[in-house]
């Protein structure tokens, strides 16, 4: 299979994966989980400047905002897939279920510092009524991202 091909199946998986996860908290465990309107929202809203919102519920609707917000969510999850694959091979180091879930936690770095700070949730989520919940939730989110890289990467016949 060409190596492309796979980088982008393997990060699809990954976000699948996580997105099971974020259905199980919502569905079964009744917990909050991301809405990925406003996501598509804040990214809608770029094109326009606007980077950061005091709250992203209360800025102006974006058309197809909901589509934007997948899209956006399933794009992110390839490039950090790239990004891992590419930076363990260029490091010669071996793909292996600790560092893809150790990746799969780094990479919620980024959305306490750039995501949640652009939605009006502040750094780290501090600005969300109960912040050390959001916290646990984005790191168990991240943790299944990580678990999804390794079976993606397993699944075609690496592991």
């Amino acid at each position: 299979m060409n190596a492309q091909v796979e980088v982008i199946l393997v990060g699809v998986i990954a976000t699948a994966v996580l997105d099971l996860w974020l259905l199980l908290l919502k569905h079964g465990l009744r917990g909050p989980t991301t809405d990925w309107a406003m996501v598509g929202r804040w990214f809608g809203h770029m094109p326009r400047g606007v980077f950061v919102h005091q709250a992203i519920g209360s800025s102006a609707p974006i058309r197809h905002e909901l589509a934007i917000g997948w899209t956006a969510h399933y794009v992110i999850g390839v490039a950090y897939s790239y990004l891992y694959l590419h930076a363990l091979a260029f490091f010669s180091v071996p793909i292996s279920l600790y560092s893809a879930i150790a990746f799969g936690l780094v990479t919620v770095v980024a959305a306490w510092v750039i995501l949640q700070p652009g939605l009006g949730a502040g750094v780290f989520a501090n600005r969300l009524p109960q912040p050390w919940q959001a916290r646990a939730l984005n790191l168990c989110a991240h943790f299944f991202f990580g678990c999804g890289l390794y079976l993606g990467w397993w699944l075609f016949g690496h592991g």
